[in-house]
């Protein structure tokens, strides 16, 4: 039968927490109750989430998650980081919650997909539609930039930034010299990222003035926009 429809239900501390953080991305609130149990029902034009308060949860606890496919990743991921802005004046990219940028992933074809991890510790993972033929995405040929695949997949997809950071910094030590200069910079960026999620603000500060520094040509400087624009934001959380 054609028609379906599915709707996530994702635990939560306190349904006025997420309906709060939620509001911030664009959405509105079409029920809520109290008892017999706390429930709120959020939507954004055709995206529906529902939570259900628990007493005594914790988000650092939680494995609720759920897949969002949509048909511009852009321009979600940047409404949802104007609304943040908007409404905490930052865009949260460590602790709880956070979001992360879009990147292509190994793990999922190499569709683009960024997370929002949510005041209740569920992660809402969005990625593009695919859009019918696909264009393969080259290997990456460096061992920098396979390692670096591999740290996005498991801090990104997997949430252990710590081991994430130990396979980047394994491979910077014996890499850093003959990487290329693209190829440094983006695993720069990324574990200055890491450190941030992981506490680590003097570290994310070192790498990214290793990053830079590091010299790079008008092409190179075309390919790592995404990545150069993380460094800016990211510098400002450091401030």
């Amino acid at each position: 039968m054609a028609g379906e429809t599915t709707v996530p239900l994702l635990p939560c501390r306190s349904i006025d927490e997420v309906a709060e953080f939620y509001g911030a991305l664009g959405f509105t609130q079409t029920y809520r109750q109290v008892r017999p149990n706390p429930y709120v029902a959020l939507q954004r034009e055709d995206l529906g989430l529902h939570f259900s308060g628990i007493p005594g949860f914790n988000p650092e606890d939680s494995y609720g998650s759920c897949l969002v496919i949509v048909p511009d990743i852009g321009a979600m991921y940047g409404s949802f980081v104007e609304g943040l802005r908007a409404a905490f004046g930052r865009v949260p990219v460590s602790g709880i919650p956070r979001i992360t940028r879009p990147r292509k992933r190994k793990n999922t074809g190499e569709l683009s997909g960024f997370s929002v991890i949510d005041p209740g510790g569920n992660w809402i993972r969005i990625f593009a539609a695919p859009t019918g033929e696909v264009t393969p995405t080259p290997p990456a040929t460096g061992k920098l930039a396979r390692a670096l695949q591999s740290a996005i997949v498991l801090g990104d997809s997997k949430g252990d930034d710590g081991q994430a950071a130990r396979i980047l910094d394994a491979t910077l030590a014996r890499e850093q010299e003959k990487a290329s200069a693209a190829d440094l910079v983006e695993a720069l960026v990324y574990r200055a990222e890491l450190a941030i999620r992981l506490g680590d603000v003097v570290g994310a500060g070192a790498l990214l003035s290793l990053a830079r520094e590091t010299v790079l040509d008008e092409s190179e400087l075309a390919r790592l926009a995404d990545a150069l624009a993380n460094a800016r934001d990211l510098e400002t959380t450091l401030t």
